[in-house]
């Protein structure tokens, strides 16, 4: 096996495929790289959960595949000069050349590399990259680390004549954000849920332009083509909220507020909450201004963000970080905030506009003397 590749390419693409390599691994060859030279060469990292794989132009003289340690590997391509890497390997002995610089590493046996999984094909969509990046990290915050529920670890991807909706919830908030898609071939709906881990990556991977993504729905993996780079991984099994059902529409107070103005006093006086000291926000919806108001030991804090609308004095509590999470990904700079009672949820909506977006941010009771 003898290649020659610009360390730049080989950078990016080890720097890819190794976010999904095993840190520690019962199978050694899956704390690596596997790299295959053929018409070019391709590298897949795999954790038997997601595998990523991508393709680099390189110059290849003769073919050939192996395994390399993927710490030790990406660490020394990260630290050459920035050149033309000339790679060669014979039985596993592998030689690393690069301006004045050179390396001798053992490989391993790529026969104990398990194979990616195979995407039984079933339905399939396109999107453009920024879009999709722009609907993970906008909905991700709000997927469940609670693995008392498997099904909510991930986000559910639903598809159908209004296009492309992904809903992320766990236990305290929903996070909902809607695109339309450029295409889709299969069934006319279908829905599938992504592990988070897998969309985490997802979201690295694409890239802020308009070429688009393509995502296909397999009998037990999805898969997510961005350029060169592809990405399996496991469908989670179960049955996901039914949020329709859940979320509120029939509130009976509107108010609408700048995004950016409601987030700056949220985050003033969440100075007096930490991490040990926790108390909730206690928020009044007076006629045309939100009153925020929090004590801890370490003092009290309390401020006015002026509103639309009136909110008949409704006093209801809320944690910090989940209202500051929802306000932080909207994608508007101005939001729709409905309600109703001190015991039903918050919703956030944009206000004005397509609904694209969609946050459901439950309450907290407040004691006497918050």
């Amino acid at each position: 096996m003898k290649f020659s590749c610009e360390k730049a390419l080989l950078q990016a693409a080890i720097n890819t495929t190794s976010r999904a390599v095993s840190p520690k691994s019962s199978i050694p060859a899956l704390e690596g790289i596997l790299l295959e030279a053929d018409h070019d060469l391709k590298l897949t990292g795999y954790n038997l959960e997601t595998g990523i794989r991508t393709s680099v132009p390189a110059d290849i003289q003769s073919g050939g595949s192996l395994v390399l340690g993927a710490r030790l590997f990406g660490e020394i391509v990260r630290k050459l000069p920035d050149d033309l890497v000339i790679f060669t390997a014979e039985n596993y002995m592998v030689n690393i050349k690069c301006g004045m610089s050179e390396f001798n590493i053992l490989g391993t046996d790529p026969e104990e590399f398990p194979e990616l999984p195979t995407v039984e094909y079933q339905n399939s969509l396109n999107i453009q990259q920024n879009k999709l990046k722009s609907m993970i990290s906008q909905t991700i915050f709000a997927v469940s680390d609670n693995e008392s529920r498997p099904i909510h670890t991930g986000a559910l991807f639903e598809v159908n004549d209004e296009g492309l909706t992904m809903v992320a919830v766990d236990g305290f908030r929903l996070a909902l954000r809607r695109e339309p898609v450029l295409a889709k071939e299969g069934s006319s709906s279908f829905s599938f849920v992504v592990p988070g881990a897998a969309l985490s990556e997802v979201e690295k991977i694409c890239g802020q332009v308009e070429e688009p993504a393509s995502v296909t729905q397999g009998a037990k993996h999805v898969m997510f083509k961005v350029g060169e780079t592809i990405l399996v991984s496991r469908r989670l099994e179960g049955e996901f909220l039914a949020y329709r059902q859940a979320i509120p529409r029939n509130n009976s107070i509107h108010v609408t507020g700048d995004t950016r103005a409601l987030l700056s006093s949220i985050d003033r006086v969440s100075l007096m909450i930490n991490e040990k000291l926790k108390s909730p926000l206690h928020c009044i919806f007076d006629e045309n201004v939100l009153k925020i108001r929090t004590k801890t030991a370490i003092g009290d804090a309390a401020d006015q963000c002026p509103i639309d609308g009136d909110g008949g004095g409704l006093e209801i509590g809320f944690n910090n970080r989940y209202l500051m999470d929802a306000l932080k990904a909207a994608p508007a700079d101005r939001v729709r905030l409905e309600l109703t009672t001190s015991v039903s949820p918050c919703v956030i909506l944009p206000a004005e506009g397509d609904e694209n977006f969609l946050y459901m941010v439950l309450p907290v009771r407040l004691k006497a003397g918050e």
